[in-house]
């Protein structure tokens, strides 16, 4: 494995490979690692000849200090978790190297308007700015590949969808399925920052999601019932206050509002939630009227939702 520190030198690697016919795949992260990223490492090892990870907490989407200055930074373990995972080249680069005007900010950066503005968008100003300007760049250094996300992530991965799309692009974006623990928890390298009690307590999220897909299922139709449905189980939990619970249109990311005028396109409709949990902000989300998007790092999980459904 190859790890490298300039822009240069992890695209000359990759020009290299894609010069002798092979396919790169890309998996953009910040580090922190856990069980999700490996399963978008997988990924792209099952369907590309070489594979490439970054490795860059970038500033620019980080409204708050005090969220950037505790984010994780696990560069050692990370190294080992790629070597582990087959990565065949790593970009590690310095924050003046990704932005060469740094501490000053770029005088460039890009801006999906639509997708970004509701939402994470609206509760975290700019951050959608950082995240397609990040994004952008790392594309032009990959070239030519496939670029890995994952669901859990879902505003973001629209987002990076559309901008690929629109500034054409030469990469192919892949959506993953989200990486649960057993208890149906979605891993975030935020986790670690959770109390024992806070830990648990962030269960909630996906027991609202599974209770708002089980109202779907039940016959509710309109998008406000649902919400409703799935804020009554975050109120019950005093130690996660919510930012929201909404179903949207899985493209647009405008909220839905009459369920069976959306009938046409029941698999593009997408839940979203988000709340505060103690000092650490969680999302989650998924399908409306499945729950197929999503794989677990333990047992017994499957029906547990399938048991919360029933009683949601």
């Amino acid at each position: 494995m190859e790890v490298v520190e300039s822009v240069a030198a992890c695209r000359a690697v990759l020009d290299r490979a894609r010069s002798a016919g092979r396919v790169v795949g890309l998996v953009p992260t910040m580090g922190a690692l856990h069980d999700g990223h490996t399963s978008l490492m997988n990924r792209a090892r099952a369907e590309c000849d070489v594979v490439a990870v970054s490795i860059f907490v970038n500033p620019l989407q980080f409204g708050d200090p005090e969220d950037i200055a505790h984010y994780p930074r696990t560069l050692e373990r990370d190294l080992v978790v790629c070597a582990q995972s087959g990565v065949d080249v790593v970009l590690v680069p310095s924050v003046p190297e990704m932005y060469p005007s740094w501490p000053d900010a770029p005088s460039t950066t890009v801006s999906v308007r639509g997708v970004s503005e509701a939402w994470e968008g609206a509760s975290r100003p700019g951050h959608f700015d950082g995240v397609a300007t990040v994004v952008a760049k790392l594309f032009t250094i990959a070239g030519a590949c496939r670029a890995y996300f994952g669901l859990k992530d879902f505003q973001q991965l629209a987002v990076v969808r559309r901008m690929t799309r629109e500034l054409s692009l030469p990469v192919e974006v892949v959506g993953c399925p989200i990486v649960r623990e057993p208890d149906g928890l979605a891993l975030s390298s935020r986790n670690v920052r959770l109390s024992p009690a806070e830990r648990q307590a962030a269960i909630v999220l996906s027991r609202a999601l599974a209770t708002g897909r089980a109202a779907l299922a039940g016959g509710a139709r309109s998008g406000a019932a649902v919400t409703r449905a799935m804020r009554a189980v975050v109120a019950a939990e005093p130690l996660v206050a919510l930012d929201y619970a909404v179903l949207v249109d899985a493209d647009s990311l405008q909220e839905v509002g009459d369920v069976a005028g959306a009938a046409h396109h029941h698999d593009a409709l997408r839940l979203l939630i988000a709340a505060q949990v103690g000092p650490v902000r969680l999302i989650d989300n998924s399908e409306a009227f499945a729950a197929t998007d999503a794989v677990r790092v333990g047992p017994g999980v499957a029906d547990e939702v399938r048991q919360l459904e029933r009683i949601g």
